[in-house]
C-alpha cells in the first residue's frame, strides 16, 4: 500500500533524483524507496573509522587484562549466575 507524503528537497537533490531516475529508467518514487532502504540498512553499521577506532581500543585494552586461571573465571561465572537466580541485588527491603 502506497502512502503519499509531502516534503521539500533542495534543488541539487531534486536534480540528482531526476537524473538518477532517468538514467535507471525508474519512477522517481522507486528511486527514493530504494535509496531510503539502502540508507536504513547502512545506518546501524559502524563506519570504517569507527570500526578501526574500536579495534585499536580492543588491542590496547586486552593486553592490559590481568591473566586469570580458567578455574577462577569459572568460579566467578558460577557466583554471578547464582546471584542472578536469587534476584541479584534486588531483595526484600531494597528500595527502588
Amino acid at each position: 500500500m502506497a502512502v503519499k507524503l509531502t516534503f521539500s528537497l533542495d534543488e541539487e537533490t531534486v536534480r540528482c533524483l531526476r537524473t538518477t531516475a532517468e538514467r535507471l529508467r525508474k519512477p522517481q518514487s522507486q528511486v527514493v524507496r530504494e535509496a531510503v532502504a539502502e540508507y536504513a540498512a547502512r545506518a546501524g553499521r559502524l563506519s570504517d573509522a569507527e570500526r578501526a577506532a574500536m579495534l585499536r581500543a580492543f588491542d590496547r585494552l586486552v593486553p592490559a587484562l590481568p591473566p586469570r586461571p580458567a578455574r577462577a573465571v569459572d568460579e566467578e561465572i558460577r557466583r554471578v549466575r547464582a546471584a542472578r537466580r536469587q534476584g541479584g541485588r534486588r531483595h526484600a527491603g531494597h528500595a527502588r
